[in-house]
Parts: C-alpha cells; structure tokens; sequence
C-alpha cells in the first residue's frame, strides 16, 4: 500500500498520489503497484520507478521515469515545465509505444487528424518480491471513431539494484481486418531523454553508441541488436539501453535516434533510414492473426562500457 516515507512522499507531494488501491496486495521489498488518480504508481523497493497514464491521454505512456537513485531519466515536458526542457514534439511523452502508420493512420503524433490508442481494461496488475506486471487491453480507434486494431500490452518491471530493468511487450491483433504497419521513421517504442543527456541542446552533454560500435549522430537509421543513450543528470552519468528481441519481426531493428532526445526501436522506416523505395518497410498482418514486438529497457549508471550493455543484452537474449 501506499506509505508516506522516503521517496513517497516525494510522490505523493509532486505528483498529487492522494489514495491508492492495491490491485494485488503485497507487502514488502520487491515492486509495488498501486492506483492513484487514474494512474498506476510502480516502485521498486519503496523508491518511485514510475507513474502508467492511461487515462484520458491519447495513448498510455509512462511518466516520471527514475533510474539509478531516483534520477530522473526523461523529459517532464509537455505533463510537466521542466528544467531545460526543449518544448518540441509534444507527443513525446517520455516513453510509450506507437506507431506512425497504421492503414494509414497515424497512432503516432497528436495532430489533428491523429488516431489515439484508448485503455480498455486491465487484464493483470500485479507486485511481487521479484517482479511486478501491468498487462491491459487497448483499441487502436482513428479519427472517426473507427476501431483499427486491438493490442494486449505487458510491462514487467524488475526487482533489480542500483539499475532499473522493464520489460514491454505488445502483441497487436488484426481483430478488424487485415492491418499494414506503413515504412515511416516515425515509431515505436520510444523514450525521450533528459535534457543534459541529449547530443544536441544548451545543456547537452550525452553520447549514443549501439551494439555494432557506431556512436552519436551516426546511430540514427542504423540496425544493431541494442542501443544506449547516456549522459549526466544531477551531476552524475546514467543511460539507458533498449534491447531489441531476437525473435522480433526484422530483427536487428533500425533506431530512430535523435541527437535532441528522441530514442525509438522501429522496425518498419526502411524508406527513411536507408532511402529505399517508399512502401519497401510495411508490413502486413492478415486478418485474424497478430504480431508482437517485445523490448527491455535497462536504466544503469555510468557509460554503455562501464555498464557492460553488451553482457546484459545476451543475459535478455538468453530469456533471462
């Protein structure tokens, strides 16, 4: 349950956590998941991991995210007026998954014209010593009001130390008919670093390497097993790797990775990352059927080297 000590009272204080209700009561060290003004409060031995927002937002995401001793790992803007935030694309929402394309719909901004992924119900909400898991059902529905898809999502958050480890997987179903996950950069699991840790910016001053050893700028549109985002945050270095599934579709993904912040794991942008023709990236589900995509992120401290990003992406390869 929720308690007024430490780091939640930070929580309680700074994000308006007034009562809660245990979906699976558990007492204890380990991951708690409690609900609180329509969000899910995850903490990882009585520390705030993060809030799960799916509740009248135009798709759930996962915000304020805390790494290493409670370090802020993304970007408070636009739920909150951070310091040194860059205040551009607004549906960043520090981390999430999401599409671009899907029959021609666009799950991925908040334009005017884009669909939204709306929670329906939560299947399993569960803390644990070891582990704890959010797993719901949300509807893919455009403009209009047209349901598109459906997708079952799971989030497993590890009872680990001083690192923080979650895994998120999505399994998305062609329950309305077939679906065409449109060649476009822009998706799909994605996260939007704190502002010192970025490339580019007043207070940048953080580094991209993925598994094949490419640095920096020259990361985006490249395919590698892994990649790692680092820099300082509260005069300490931290990062934060996503580890691509051997088994998902088109494995090694390509990373949408942006010196201002912007780190995504898409599978379908060849057009964009390596000038293809246009269309060559879809990928089609028929109706009936599914595709799922699964992921780890890893908050560490230190650099990629100094984590050992490359020995912690085989232990996740090799199911553990």
């Amino acid at each position: 349950m929720f308690h007024t000590s430490g780091s939640r009272r930070f929580a309680a204080i700074l994000f308006g956590a007034v009562a809660t209700l245990s979906f699976d009561a558990f007492a204890g060290e380990g991951v708690e998941i409690t609900r609180s003004d329509n969000t899910l409060l995850i903490t990882v031995n009585d520390q705030i991991f993060s809030r799960y927002h799916y509740q009248r937002v135009s798709r759930p995401f996962l915000w304020p995210v805390f790494g290493p001793g409670e370090t802020p790992m993304t970007r408070d803007w636009p739920m909150h007026e951070g310091v040194n935030d860059e205040k551009d694309h607004p549906h960043h929402r520090s981390l999430w998954f999401a599409h671009g394309e899907i029959n021609g719909v666009d799950f991925w901004s908040e334009s005017a014209n884009a669909g939204s992924t709306v929670h329906e119900e939560f299947v399993e909400v569960k803390s644990g010593r070891e582990h704890g898991v959010i797993k719901s059902r949300n509807k893919l529905v455009a403009k209009d009001g047209k349901l598109i898809a459906t997708d079952l999502r799971t989030i497993r958050i590890y009872n680990t130390s001083p690192h923080r480890m979650m895994d998120y997987d999505v399994t998305i179903f062609a329950s309305e008919g077939d679906l065409v996950f449109g060649d476009t950069k822009e998706g799909t699991m994605a996260i939007r670093v704190a502002p010192t840790m970025r490339l580019k910016g007043k207070v940048a001053e953080g580094h991209i390497v993925n598994s094949e050893g490419v640095t920096d700028g020259a990361t985006w549109g490249k395919r590698a097993k892994w990649c790692d985002y680092y820099g300082p945050v509260n005069g300490k270095i931290v990062g934060v790797a996503i580890f691509d599934a051997p088994r998902n579709p088109r494995h090694p993904t390509w990373w949408h990775v942006r010196d201002y912040g912007l780190f995504a794991a898409n599978p379908f942008g060849q057009h964009d990352f390596e000038k293809k023709e246009k269309g060559i990236g879809d990928l089609q589900v028929k109706q009936g059927e599914s595709v799922t995509f699964r992921y780890r992120f890893f908050f560490h401290e230190g650099t990629a080297a100094e984590a050992d990003i490359e020995a912690r992406y085989q232990e996740y390869a090799a199911g553990k």
